[in-house]
């Protein structure tokens, strides 16, 4: 499933996409690798763990948003934009809660998966490289939560209801990820972009390891399961 994204700043008028947002104008074309089967198949038989850490990824989306607007007070196109994406994510936590409470289903503490902090480990540390290299892993994981948004609802292991608001998720999902690529473009010096080029193929490759490499444990990005061993809490 190709998921279509369009440009467009807050209060201006669209504009064209750059060079490089119009190259990953697609969020399967975007990542390197397709959800596997063998988690689908997981996810089908563990929805209350599913919910459960979809949730907890909403409440991170917004607080990472959160974080960058107080770390960087000094960029407008970022403020805007992630504002703006922190109230989105807030409401979509609301949202899986309220999935979680018709499933009877009850909100709790799960570790978290190895996929975001195997991404931030290789965050440069000086700046504007730093903000670069947050604003290029933020594209990644929403287009991976819009990929598997997509893979979930067409997959018919999740009941009429999930589907759709899995289906209903993909515009947000995919505009935050062209928002996040676009704003790591922008502060990118012209002068750099073969570099912007090659951290964003960094990232898409060390993205497509943490995504096929099998996991112990069942997260909503987490690997396939470890053969025979199931998935633990």
């Amino acid at each position: 499933m190709i998921v279509e994204v369009k440009l467009s700043l807050r209060g201006e008028k669209d504009l064209e996409m750059s060079h490089c947002v119009n190259e990953y104008a697609s969020v399967e074309q975007f990542v390197a690798v397709k959800t596997p089967d063998a988690w689908l198949e997981a996810a089908g038989k563990h929805i209350d763990i599913l919910l459960i850490d979809h949730a907890h990824c909403e409440k991170k989306a917004a607080s990472t948003a959160m974080n960058l607007l107080f770390r960087y007070v000094d960029r407008a196109e970022l403020l805007r934009k992630l504002s703006q994406l922190a109230r989105e994510e807030l409401l979509h936590f609301e949202q899986v809660l309220d999935l979680m409470d018709e499933r009877q289903v009850t909100y709790q503490h799960l570790e978290p998966s190895r996929y975001a902090k195997g991404l931030r480990t290789h965050v440069r540390t000086y700046e504007p490289d730093k903000l670069i290299d947050t604003l290029i892993i933020g594209a990644f994981i929403e287009a991976r939560s819009c990929e598997r948004f997509a893979a979930l609802a067409e997959s018919g292991l999740v009941d009429d209801g999930l589907a759709k608001y899995y289906r209903f998720l993909l515009k947000s999902e995919s505009r935050h990820f062209v928002d996040y690529l676009a704003l790591a473009e922008t502060y990118t010096d012209p002068a750099e972009l073969d570099t912007f080029q090659e951290r964003i193929q960094f990232f898409r490759d060390v993205e497509a390891q943490l995504i096929v490499e099998p996991d112990a444990q069942f997260r909503f990005h987490s690997g396939p399961p470890i053969e025979d061993s199931g998935f633990n809490k």
